[in-house]
């Protein structure tokens, strides 16, 4: 079954299964960087090009998602929430699923390696993003309980308590790129200049990547508030 005709068929009477529909796409893209950057790590170029190739098929499939998800959400239909913030909303998932692809391609690209010293703790860091998405995909897959309990009852409380673990693992998130940062500075001397540019960079987009994630629980937060 064509994509297209696949998230059609979810919306019913209501939007929020195809946007759950995408974010689960969109983790699952997000999921595969961490085998991907074992094959990295092990110097095999073979499975990271294979993994890439899977990262950037997913990444498409998610953004084919958001392009049904933008034509078939209804005009007439009474929405849970306003039109405009779900078209948001979807954008914003669909931003985690482009950096995931963005690491991805650039550490393929240069067939970067990671000093041995850091492995460790940049696999660490990328588990937490990994978790910061998987943490927001737990939270979207929520909403419809939300929107039948009419944003009441225990389901906010849940998912405030959801909300609030994706904050902790962004800070977390942060406070590990701070380290890992001051381990390559105090590399800097022994490694070729380009190559610690583009390792700031790939630190940087893992961060990026787990910040938007946490947007992406931001919004559902500001959902409730309304």
């Amino acid at each position: 079954m064509a994509l297209g005709s696949s998230i059609a068929g979810l919306f019913g009477r209501s939007p929020i299964k195809p946007l759950q529909a995408h974010y689960g796409k969109v983790h699952e893209c997000t999921a595969r960087l961490a085998d991907f950057f074992r094959a990295v790590t092990a110097g095999d170029w073979d499975q990271a090009t294979a993994l890439q190739q899977d990262i950037a098929r997913l990444e498409n499939e998610a953004d084919e998602l958001k392009k049904e998800f933008r034509l078939n959400l209804p005009k007439s239909l009474f929405l849970p929430m306003p039109r405009t913030d779900l078209l948001d909303m979807v954008s914003m998932q669909d931003r985690v699923a482009n950096r995931a692809k963005d690491i991805a391609g650039l550490m393929l690209g240069r067939k970067m390696s990671i000093p041995p010293s850091m492995a460790a703790d940049m696999a660490d860091y990328l588990d937490i993003t990994i978790a910061a998405s998987a943490q927001t995909n737990t939270a979207i897959n929520e909403l419809d309980e939300l929107v039948e309990t009419g944003f009441g009852g225990r389901e906010v409380k849940l998912i405030e308590t959801m909300i609030d673990e994706l904050d902790r693992l962004e800070r977390q998130s942060d406070e590990q790129q701070i380290r890992i940062r001051a381990a390559l500075f105090a590399l800097e001397s022994e490694l070729p200049p380009v190559d610690v540019m583009f390792l700031y960079k790939i630190i940087d987009y893992i961060g990026d990547l787990a910040d938007r994630a946490e947007k992406v629980g931001g919004f559902l937060h500001m959902l409730l508030a309304r």
